[in-house]
């Protein structure tokens, strides 16, 4: 339940139960079931929908929303933050959105099947990442980011075509609505504004005039999540909850536990914490029940076979699993060979084809397109059934593809590397504690992140523990977001040649938000360094090309944030707090024990 590849697999139970619904004597049910009407008036207004378009048209606004805010995230403080980590996937997310509406065309090019056009250009997102950890690599986290940036695309496009292509009137007036409630959500945000409750009201309220403007309320769901920033945590934001937790600590009374519990929360931004509270109930809930409500087609009576004979079956299916891997391969491989961009480290080839046969699992967007694009409901069916269709063919030529690649081509994981590219060296780095320690801790930092090892304790923690039996050693990766992270580090280099490294290492650490040049001098002034030789070796090449190779290093190790951990020789995934990093280096402690104690009994 707690993995991407069970929601795929709720999602294919809900898919299959709307079709066993609908091809049994529950047919009857099941469609009287959905097309109920419930009606919410107010002195004479509201909204008066059937059941399954307030599923369509209201719970899949969730959906939406919450796709614009991880977009929102990616592009804030996620992977997007580089713009030229875009560019190949964009190009292949292009590619994978014309070929497959020109192959779809080819085969309906006229009449009521051309509106069609659009069912197969958007790829469901949970469902892929759901399918990539059921047949892709063991380890697939730099496909997975590679695929999740390429989605990110898909899903601004298709949003945008069920607005523009799917939309007959717009009602202006409440159109004009629905836009003073977004920019109302960037005046809350502009102001800084924490607390959800004001965003919700103005996301309800956009999305209610968007149904009532004819826009489809995905429009509103997507846009408002493309507006609720991200930030990541403030230093200061955390140590006030904390501060206040001992306070709360002190006297734990119902007035101090509002107070603590409003400023843990003020400390992660609005938009991730909408994100933790809609994941669970969009990916077990709210997709399921759209799958259900719209996946039922009364296969009875030799309605399969005519749909296998229907030109807009096949062109869905052409469309998603042939040109989804056609247009994502060719775009992502083409934009490469040309030096547009670089695929991440550790995706290959082979990877990218598997990857982009999964994509065409178009499912939850194209089932909501399919009941834009026709009226009819023959070639509604149709077109459903060469969407269940492509989940198959698509999930099967995925796990095709990544067998071949792993077995021919030696393209196995797609991760990054996770151990340590360069072992220890005592002569070199920066080490506390016995050379001949009994476990390594090795910490890439920044000395202007403020979440690094020194700056939140929990390094001192890890070393209180062990004392003598631990050995611990930092290396340089500044940031390219943090503008005096680079200068920094040469300055605790510049202070080592005075045998001063770890003393400027604290200071650093204990002003991480003043890195300017004076600064630095100022800080060289107080630990009692000649501050002329410091500003000159702050100048010379060597101390700058030996932050480089701590920098290529961690590269080459898989490390790509502050802080990150190697316990050994192994990259630490997961939380970095002292308790955490304590027991793995435990385990790393106990592992040769154990294979001692087993050796012997043998």
């Amino acid at each position: 339940m707690r993995t991407e590849a069970g929601s795929a697999g709720i999602l294919v139970a809900a898919a299959l139960l709307a079709l066993v619904c609908a091809s049994t004597p529950l047919s009857g049910g099941y469609e009287r079931l959905w097309a109920m009407p419930l009606a919410v008036r107010l002195d004479g207004h509201g909204l008066d929908l059937s059941l399954r378009e307030w599923v369509s048209d209201g719970l899949m606004v969730v959906f939406f929303f919450l796709v614009g805010l991880e977009v929102r995230r990616e592009l804030s403080v996620g992977e997007l933050t580089d713009r030229r980590r875009t560019l190949v996937p964009l190009v292949a997310g292009l590619g994978g959105m014309v070929v497959p509406a020109l192959l779809y065309l080819a085969l309906n090019h006229d009449g009521a099947a051309a509106r069609g056009w659009g069912v197969v250009i958007g790829t469901d997102t949970a469902f892929l990442l759901g399918m990539l950890a059921l047949v892709g690599p063991a380890v697939s986290t730099q496909l997975r980011i590679f695929l999740l940036t390429l989605t990110v695309i898909d899903d601004i496009v298709a949003v945008s075509v069920i607005g523009i292509a799917y939309t007959d009137a717009v009602h202006v007036g409440a159109l004009v609505v629905a836009a003073v409630a977004l920019a109302g959500i960037v005046v809350l945000a502009r102001a800084d504004v924490w607390r959800s409750g004001a965003y919700i009201a103005l996301v309800v309220v956009a999305w209610l005039a968007t149904v009532y403007s004819g826009l489809h309320a995905s429009i509103a769901g997507m846009v408002a999540g493309l507006l609720i920033p991200a930030t990541e945590p403030l230093r200061s934001q955390v140590e006030a909850a904390a501060q206040q937790f001992r306070v709360f600590r002190q006297s734990p009374l119902p007035g101090l536990q509002r107070r603590t519990r409003a400023q843990l929360t003020r400390t992660i931004s609005v938009n991730e914490r909408f994100q933790a509270s809609l994941h669970g109930v969009t990916s077990y809930v709210v997709v399921p029940l759209f799958a259900f409500a719209n996946a039922g087609v009364d296969l009875r009576g030799g309605v399969l076979g005519e749909a296998l004979t229907s030109p807009v079956t096949w062109g869905v299916v052409l469309g998603l699993v042939v040109g989804k891997t056609l247009g994502i391969t060719a775009g992502a491989l083409g934009a490469t060979r040309l030096r547009v961009g670089r695929l991440p480290e550790g995706v290959g080839g082979g990877h990218v084809l598997g990857g982009a046969a999964l994509s065409g699992i178009g499912f939850t967007v194209a089932l909501l397109i399919i009941h834009l694009a026709f009226d009819d409901a023959a070639l509604q069916r149709d077109a459903v059934v060469g969407v269940l269709l492509s989940v198959v063919v698509a999930s099967v030529l995925g796990r095709l593809a990544f067998a071949l690649s792993a077995r021919f081509l030696g393209q196995r994981d797609a991760a990054l590397p996770t151990r340590l590219s360069r072992p220890v060296d005592p002569a070199r780095d920066h080490v506390s504690g016995p050379a001949d320690a009994e476990v390594t801790l090795v910490e890439y930092l920044d000395f202007e992140c403020p979440f690094c090892a020194k700056a939140t304790g929990s390094a001192r923690q890890v070393r209180e523990h062990f004392g003598d039996r631990l050995r611990y050693v930092v290396r340089n990766l500044p940031l390219d977001v943090h503008p005096h992270a680079e200068l920094a580090a040469v300055a605790a280099e510049a202070a080592g040649r005075q045998d001063c490294y770890w003393p400027m290492h604290d200071m650093l650490f204990a002003h991480h938000d003043e890195l300017e040049l004076e600064d630095l001098a100022g800080y060289a002034g107080d630990l009692g360094l000649d501050v002329e030789r410091f500003l000159r070796d702050l100048q010379d090449e060597d101390l700058a090309r030996r932050v480089a190779e701590d920098k290529a290093s961690a590269g080459e190790s898989g490390a790509r944030s502050t802080p990150t951990f190697f316990v050994g020789e192994r990259r630490h995934e997961g939380p970095w707090d002292a308790a955490t990093l304590i027991a793995a280096l435990e385990a790393d402690a106990e592992a040769p024990r154990a294979g001692r104690g087993a050796r012997t009994r043998r």
